[in-house]
């Protein structure tokens, strides 16, 4: 291997015109990244001020059983919190000094916004302020919001991690810091093949443990695993650290994209970079191309929900032989996906935003093999005969890198494989 993989200098879809409606919008809760969050890290707790509507949400979206102690819980707010006829804030204390008494291994607390609390116009960066005064050093307490109002479901994660960034130490080491939460197993594979690449040291956001060696500072580079996370890049960037712009990393190509990225920053030799890839991008290109035998030449339409979409097109157009009919994505932040807009031939609508009226018009008209979408129109699309895959089961299965690049052609094969049988039972 002479050099190192590279991206193309022209074409693609990111000078294509974006369609841009802004009207009905059909979105999930922004508190649901609650439910990989709290996972991810082990001392922290997530707090809703909210409704039993939110808690039931979490429970019920969580899988919790009743018995069992998680790391996350809602603060009701009642009628008289709603009526202003309760001092929210001194409630608010109330609960917390009673949260922190029972769980003392509780090291991070946030306070997470919801669509009441934010409708009474509830100050947690207030609230958060006076708990971490009267909490510390033991405790810091931060703020973000869930709401879904003005959001969709992926941005409960940015806000958080955003939230995360202010008050992380400053550091002037050279490092290099992986943004976004992602399976265990997941990141173990992507920190691997960088340290066997000789790359360090390797940091991670969020890190497991609030007392984790976590600093940034303007000699941290950051690589991103999720596109959906803009305010947490903007949040970095003000700290002085520097993002390496590349396709996210799904499937064969955007791993080794991804992966390039950071080599070429940290001037790792092509022959080592070859040495450590190429097996791994073997299997990766023999798994896809098994699952993909059901998906060439089969046309694709993406909602905007998660904000995967346009690096899940480039994936399923370039490595799959899919035809991508129309991109939607909630937001379009060229500065995340614009390597991947790169690599997107030209031919498919890019729009942001949604009127989903006419968008489902458009669906309906093109009649897709496939269409990616929220739950609220999955069944409506089924019963109108089009094969559906559900946006939010692409963020809850492990689909980054290598070893999972077949599992994620796989999520796509499956609706359209199941569609088929279907005609052929119909047809006997």
């Amino acid at each position: 291997m002479t050099e190192l993989p590279r991206l193309p200098t022209s074409g693609g879809c990111r000078e294509t015109p974006i369609l841009k409606q802004r009207g009905q919008r059909e979105v999930f809760c922004g508190l649901t990244g609650i439910i990989w969050l709290h996972r991810k890290m082990q001392d922290a707790f997530f707090l809703v001020i909210g409704s039993r509507t939110c808690a039931h949400l979490l429970q019920s979206a969580a899988g919790v059983m009743i018995f069992a102690e998680p790391r996350f819980g809602t603060a009701i707010l009642e009628e008289t919190d709603l009526a202003g006829l309760a001092d929210a804030q001194d409630e608010l204390d109330k609960v917390v000094d009673e949260l922190l008494t029972r769980r003392p291994d509780i090291k991070q607390l946030f306070l997470v916004g919801s669509c009441p609390s934010e409708v009474i116009k509830l100050d947690l960066a207030k609230a958060a302020e006076r708990m971490t005064q009267r909490h510390a050093p033991s405790v810091r307490v931060l703020n973000f919001s869930g709401s879904g109002i003005e959001t969709t479901f992926t941005q409960g994660e940015d806000a958080c991690l955003a939230s995360m960034v202010p008050v992380l130490p400053e550091t002037d080491d050279r490092q290099l810091l992986l943004v976004g939460a992602l399976p265990d197993v997941v990141e173990e594979q992507a920190i691997g093949l960088l340290e066997a690449m000789g790359i360090g040291p390797i940091k991670v956001l969020p890190a497991p443990r609030a007392d984790a060696d976590l600093g940034v500072g303007k000699n941290t580079v950051y690589a991103l695993t999720q596109p959906f996370l803009g305010d947490t890049h903007d949040a970095l960037t003000r700290r002085g650290a520097r993002h390496l712009p590349a396709p996210f990393p799904f499937g064969e190509e955007g791993t080794t994209q991804w992966l390039a990225a950071i080599a070429s920053e940290f001037g790792v030799a092509p022959d080592l970079f070859e040495q450590v890839t190429a097996a791994p991008r073997a299997r990766a290109r023999k798994a896809i191309a098994q699952a993909a035998e059901a998906l060439n030449g089969k046309s694709i339409f993406f909602f905007p929900d998660s904000q995967l979409e346009i690096p899940l097109a480039r994936f399923l157009t370039r490595e799959c032989g899919m035809e991508a009919i129309e991109v939607g994505a909630p937001f379009i932040h060229k500065g995340l996906v614009g390597p991947d807009l790169d690599l997107l031939a030209t031919g498919p609508t890019i729009s942001e935003g949604q009127d989903v009226d006419l968008q489902l018009d458009r669906a309906k008209a093109a009649k897709p093999d496939l269409t990616v979408c929220g739950l609220g129109l999955a069944n409506p699309l089924e019963a109108e005969g089009l094969a559906t895959k559900w946006a939010i089961e692409l963020v809850f299965t492990p689909v980054h890198f290598y070893e999972q690049a077949g599992d994620l052609a796989g999520l796509f094969s499956r609706p359209i494989r199941r569609a088929a049988l279907l005609k052929l039972e119909a047809a006997e």
